[in-house]
Formats: structure tokens, C-alpha cells, sequence
């Protein structure tokens, strides 16, 4: 297939959509929101045969999967995009130097943004929503897993581009196959960056293979501190939240780090744990703590692979440190840099972590499942960025833009 084409088509519908006015934007999203929910039974009916050719005990199944409510909540981000204000135009810096020159540094639209992902629906309405709102074109690669899914969910855009009289490549879908990535991962000259969503197998491929910029996004390596002045009932209530709220999900806790101290309160913390079938692998201490508390069959001891593992599922890694000195060092040696927690009162513990713990977002005395570009007031996200040039934690809509300088002179030369 020629994706040159497709690409040079996605690069020139991306200039024009400049011209737009903001209300005209808005129009549109809100538009697309009303018309995802009007044909949900076509894009559930789609949803469904990518469905059947997956196995539901899958990690992947419940981000594949689509609901009337899961779609309700899809067309109340797009709507809340709408009402968001843009951050194109927005004058960062402005001042006149000695010899008149007028300086503004403004900003602006990246250009064509790229995004490889898998097994997830919903990003197909995420990302056009965000790149449409702040005049970026989206070439958009998902995966075959959700092939179906995604060709509706496209079609329903662009049949509300097309009522406007806008280029449909404004958001273009590529093919499934492998070919279409790795034309993407070329796209020199045409994208101005790749945004991986999916397994850290693909964050890792992307990073390796790109020839074009890239942000990483995705992979949640989760942690979740019980300090020695953790208050059990607080704790207790969080952990279930933050492992059980949606398991499929890059902000889910995958190991939660004990103090020694705090060993007698372990079954308590985790008891309602055990209501949801959540597997736990206990170290050796911890393990013992359980031991007589715990259902036999949903504890096992821990081994090494246990430890920075993203489950994605029902399964929680338990581990016993000295202090909060050890805790430190266990998520920085495991961490992925997304999201970590602490559960304490005393103040300089928490301090200590937040300043310490190197990732996109640090939490103290509440659920990690708040990492999401929604519960932060974005609107949406076009991912979870675990990196640090550019962007970091969830991408809204400034993180979709760049800036350039405007200097305007009369007749001004250097010396």
C-alpha cells in the first residue's frame, strides 16, 4: 500500500485546519460526541466482533471492550474538550528590545501527531478529540485486535467532517498491519511525533524503530507505600480503589510495599482485597503475615518476576521493607515512572516521597487511579507520558502544542 500518499494528504489537511474558528471547532466535537452515542449500537455491534476474536480472561479484553456506559463517558470527555478554552494563540512571552524589535513567543499547533496503539477504542475518540481542538491532523495506528472497532468509530468522525466540508484525513486510521507501523515509524518529513499506547513491547519497539520523534506513554509499573504511620482504615479503602477499580488500566497498583512495623495490620489492609479474587504474591514476611488470614488459594509466595510486573489483571505483588529509605530504593529500581503512592501521617514521610520518587505523577493518601488526563481537569488524554522532555504525565491539550517566535520589526538590520 502507498502511505506516502496517505501521509502528504493527512500533512495538507493539517494547514488548513488553522482556519478554523474556535466555536466552529467546538461545533464539531460537540457534534461528534452526539453522534458516537447516536449510533451505539452500530459501534457496539463492531466492538463486538473484534470481541469475539479474543479470549475474555485476555489483560487486554476489558480495554477492547465497549459499553453503552463506557461511551456515554467517551462522548462526556469529547463534550468536555469542547468547553475547554485553547491554548493556541496563548502569548507566553512578550516584550520589545532596545532597538524596537517586538518579541512574542505564542502558541501553536504541532502539526501531524502520530499515535500506534492497541487494543484500545476509546483512543480513537480521544486523540481526534484533543489534536482537533488544538489544530493538529492525526494519523492514527491501531491495532488488528481492535480493527472493527476502530473503522467505526473513524467513520463516525468523518461523517461529521464531511457535513462541514472538512478533509477527512484531518483524522486518518491507518491499516492494521505491521506494514502501515512501520511506514509511520518513517514518516520523516510528514509527522512531527509518534506517541506509543500499549504494552511496554510496543513502547520499547516504537522507541527503537522511530526515525521520527517520539513520547513514551503507557506503561504503569504501580506502587503504593503503607508507612509505619499509615492510617489502616484510609489505607485500606485506597489499595482496593487503586487495584480493583479497573485492573486493565496503566494507573492500577501492582505491588504494594509494607513497612515492617506495619506487618500486624497486613491482613486487615488487604481483607477486602480477597472479596475480588485478587491474587496476591507475598514475600517471605509478608507472606507469613497472611498466611492464616488470607484464602489459601489466592496467596502464593513471591518470586523475583513478580516485582516490576504490570499485571494488568486481578494479581498484586506484596513486599516487606525496613523503611521508608527501602521503599524509595525498591521503586526506583522497579519503577516505570508512572504513577507511585505513600500512605501516611507523618508529614515528613510524605514530603520525603513526593520530593524523592522520580515519576509523572506522586500521590499522598489517595488512589493512583486518579492519573488520567478527565480526573485532572484536561477534558481527556492522548496518553500517560513517563518521559520528561516535553511532556510528562497526562497529555492534554498544551501538551499537543509547541510555540514559535514572532518578531516584527520597521526596517530594523543588525549590525
Amino acid at each position: 500500500m502507498e502511505y506516502e500518499g496517505i501521509f502528504r494528504q493527512t500533512q495538507k489537511a493539517s494547514r488548513s485546519l488553522g482556519l478554523l474558528k474556535p466555536e466552529q471547532v467546538n461545533t464539531i466535537l460537540r457534534e461528534v460526541a452526539a453522534a458516537a452515542l447516536a449510533q451505539t449500537d452500530f459501534i457496539l455491534a463492531k466492538n463486538q466482533k473484534d470481541l469475539a476474536r479474543m479470549s475474555p480472561n485476555d489483560p487486554k479484553y476489558d480495554r477492547l471492550k465497549l459499553t453503552p456506559a463506557r461511551l456515554q463517558d467517551i462522548a462526556k470527555d469529547l463534550e468536555n474538550v469542547a468547553s475547554l478554552h485553547s491554548p493556541l494563540g496563548e502569548v507566553l512571552l512578550q516584550k520589545e528590545l532596545p532597538n524596537g524589535l517586538k518579541i512574542t513567543k505564542v502558541r501553536v499547533p504541532l502539526g501531524v501527531v502520530g499515535v500506534i496503539y492497541e487494543a484500545r477504542p476509546n483512543v480513537t475518540l480521544d486523540v481526534f478529540a484533543l489534536c482537533f481542538k488544538t489544530g493538529n491532523a492525526c494519523l492514527l495506528k491501531g491495532g488488528s485486535d481492535a480493527e472493527f472497532s476502530n473503522k467505526a468509530i473513524i467513520s463516525v468522525i468523518h461523517q461529521v467532517l464531511e457535513k462541514h466540508g472538512l478533509d477527512q484525513s484531518i483524522a486518518a486510521l491507518l491499516p492494521p498491519e505491521r506494514e502501515a507501523t512501520q511506514a509511520l515509524l518513517e514518516a520523516i518529513g510528514y509527522v512531527e511525533v509518534l506517541i506509543p499506547r500499549g504494552s511496554q513491547a510496543l513502547i520499547d519497539y516504537v522507541r527503537q524503530n522511530a526515525k521520527v520523534p517520539v513520547i513514551e506513554t503507557g506503561a504503569g509499573i504501580v506502587h503504593t507505600y503503607f508507612d509505619a504511620s499509615g492510617d489502616l482504615e484510609k489505607s485500606r479503602n485506597i489499595i482496593l480503589n487503586a487495584k480493583t477499580r479497573r485492573v486493565s488500566v496503566c494507573n492500577a497498583l501492582d505491588c504494594l510495599l509494607v513497612h515492617k512495623g506495619r506487618l500486624a495490620d497486613l491482613a486487615s489492609l488487604v481483607s477486602p482485597l480477597a472479596f475480588e479474587k485478587v491474587m496476591i504474591y507475598a514475600d517471605e514476611l509478608a507472606y507469613a503475615a497472611l498466611s492464616q488470614a488470607y484464602p489459601a488459594g489466592l496467596l502464593q509466595q513471591a518470586q523475583e518476576e513478580h516485582f516490576g510486573t504490570e499485571f494488568l489483571s486481578l494479581k498484586l505483588a506484596v513486599k516487606t521493607v525496613p523503611g521508608l529509605a527501602e521503599a524509595l530504593e525498591h521503586i526506583a529500581r522497579y519503577s516505570s515512572k508512572h504513577s507511585e503512592a505513600i500512605l501516611a501521617d507523618n508529614p515528613e514521610s510524605i514530603e520525603t516521597f513526593l520530593t524523592t520518587v522520580d515519576a509523572a505523577a506522586v500521590y499522598a493518601n489517595t488512589s493512583t487511579a486518579f492519573t488520567d488526563g478527565a480526573q485532572f481537569g484536561l477534558g481527556a488524554e492522548i496518553g500517560i507520558s513517563t518521559q520528561k522532555l516535553h511532556a510528562r504525565g497526562p497529555m492534554g491539550l498544551e501538551e499537543l502544542t509547541s510555540y514559535k517566535w514572532i518578531i516584527r520589526g520597521e526596517g530594523q538590520v543588525r549590525s
